[in-house]
């Protein structure tokens, strides 16, 4: 369960207020930044990318990195696909969720769970741009000299139950998303970095497909 909830929540593209608010202050035209990024968001029909996630373990002194391939299309769905060191795949096709951990394979609704539909909202909402309005979250943003910053602190007693913080790390160039770093409750810490990014090129439905 904690983990399809991690890989579901990567979705929603956060950095940890505790490594990153040093050299961020309150943005100072919020309103501005808050039209200009839902204007780009829903522009955003596809991105593709390439990732990097350190997974920090708090009984482990070693870090546990992997790699893959990131996939999302509007309307919801998504494909996250871990090659290094191990083959991890979670499908997320509009309501239904395939996932694949070795020989494993599972198939659920997010339906079937309220934790599900509010990550799967979260998701939505930081993607089209409108995170700001969702009562799940306290939100905050700030800036530096070459990103916002949105600090997402769980609202909802059973997101509490997983996370400390969720953030958004945006550049200013172009309002990508590069980073994402998420505090959970037990100790541990999880940093994804996306890389070779592209925006709205074609991806077909075939990828989104749950057999």
């Amino acid at each position: 369960m904690r983990k399809i909830v991690l890989v579901l929540s990567i979705l929603i593209y956060g950095i940890t207020a505790k490594a990153q608010l040093t050299g961020y202050a309150p943005i100072a035209e919020l309103p501005k930044f808050k039209e200009q990024f839902a204007v780009i968001a829903k522009k955003t029909e596809t991105i593709t990318s390439d990732f990097v996630q350190e997974k920090n373990l708090s009984m482990l002194s070693e870090k546990i990195v992997s790699k893959g391939k990131f996939w999302f299309k509007k309307d919801n769905m998504l494909r996250m696909e871990y090659s290094k060191p191990f083959e991890y795949l979670m499908i997320l096709n509009k309501d239904n969720m395939y996932i694949k951990d070795g020989q494993k394979e599972n198939k659920v609704s997010t339906k079937s769970s309220k934790l599900f539909q509010q990550i799967n909202k979260i998701t939505i909402d930081c993607i089209q741009g409108t995170v700001f309005s969702n009562p799940d979250f306290r939100t905050k943003a700030y800036e530096n000299k070459n990103s916002y910053l949105i600090e997402l602190t769980p609202a909802d007693k059973a997101l509490k139950e997983f996370f400390k913080a969720i953030n958004v790390i945006i550049e200013k160039n172009g309002y990508e998303v590069t980073t994402i770093e998420m505090d959970e409750n037990s100790g541990d810490n999880t940093i994804i970095r996306f890389t070779n990014r592209e925006i709205n090129t074609p991806i077909p439905d075939a990828i989104f497909a749950i057999k």
